[in-house]
């Protein structure tokens, strides 16, 4: 048989049993229109090339697919899935933060 957990409070879930929700997200780049000038046509790119390369060197290749796209899978059962769709992105959370001035 099997048991899934919510991935926010911890509550085992049965399959077939208990009712589970599960909840997708992909974030990802936001592409930008292209606008190409004549200057842009005339400068040699090539140096800002390699230095992309560099750095592209410097990460690994997990760090460069979750730079571009990276989709996320969650678990939640039905009091978790209320919560989550009252505040989707935790500004609720975030807001009662109360930090002291030291």
């Amino acid at each position: 048989m099997l048991h899934f957990t919510c991935d926010l409070c911890g509550q085992e879930l049965h399959a077939g049993k208990d009712l589970r929700y599960i909840v997708k997200m992909e974030v990802f780049a936001a592409p930008e229109p292209l606008e190409i000038t004549e200057e842009d046509l005339d400068q040699d790119h090539m140096q800002e090339i390699s230095k992309l390369l560099d750095q592209m060197e410097q990460l690994g290749t997990q760090e460069l697919e979750d730079d571009v796209c990276k989709s996320l899978r969650f678990d939640l059962c039905p009091e978790c899935r209320a919560k989550f769709l009252k505040d989707p992105l935790g500004r609720d959370s975030l807001q009662r933060i109360d930090f002291s001035e030291n």
